[in-house]
């Protein structure tokens, strides 16, 4: 893809405010290499060479995460003084399996592939492959735990909540009432750490 047409893209996708419709604009586009069902894309920004990057179904991204398809390496060879070896730019696929949640400002380099059912942590650098079923986090990305496990955990906290506040769905909204039951328990909570 052009670079031309990969900033358009990018301009353009930025008057869709819901990341459903940003990536339905995506696929209309055939942007990515693959991008499949039920997928969600928070970035308005493409990463270049995007037609590397294979995003299978059921894929969440929170916002800034960065696909990093390739590195300027060559351009510093090349301008070595006295060093013009027409050295090339590296760049390679990434490839993001089945139901794969990616947290914010996570940065995955080429040449990588995730998982099916996979949680990345916010902030991390997904350097090497991660396996099926697990859940990593960190710089560089390190198994935290099986995916199995953080499902016993969300299903319990979910439970916890449903019961402590009353509410078994948010959909985007925080009422004021509740918000103000969470600061409550947020501060009793830091009290009994003291």
């Amino acid at each position: 893809m052009k670079n031309s047409k990969r900033l358009f893209y990018s301009l353009w996708s930025c008057l869709y405010q819901s990341p459903k419709k940003r990536t339905e604009f995506f696929r209309r586009k055939h942007v990515f290499g693959h991008l499949g069902e039920k997928c969600s894309i928070q970035d308005r920004m493409l990463p270049l060479y995007p037609n590397l990057i294979y995003l299978h179904n059921n894929v969440r991204m929170a916002s800034n995460v960065v696909f990093v398809t390739h590195d300027i390496i060559h351009m510093m060879l090349n301008n070595r003084e006295g060093d013009d070896k027409g050295y090339i730019e590296r760049v390679g696929c990434i490839e993001v399996m089945d139901n794969v949640f990616i947290g914010t400002g996570t940065h995955i380099l080429y040449g990588v592939r995730i998982g099916t059912n996979v949680i990345i942590g916010s902030n991390s650098l997904v350097n090497k492959d991660v396996p099926d079923n697990s859940v990593y986090a960190g710089v560089p990305a390190r198994y935290i735990c099986s995916f199995d496990e953080y499902m016993r955990k969300a299903r319990l906290q979910t439970e916890q909540f449903k019961e402590r506040y009353g509410v078994s769905r948010l959909g985007g909204v925080v009422s004021d009432e509740l918000a103000a039951v969470m600061y409550e328990d947020f501060c009793k909570s830091r009290e009994s750490k003291e």
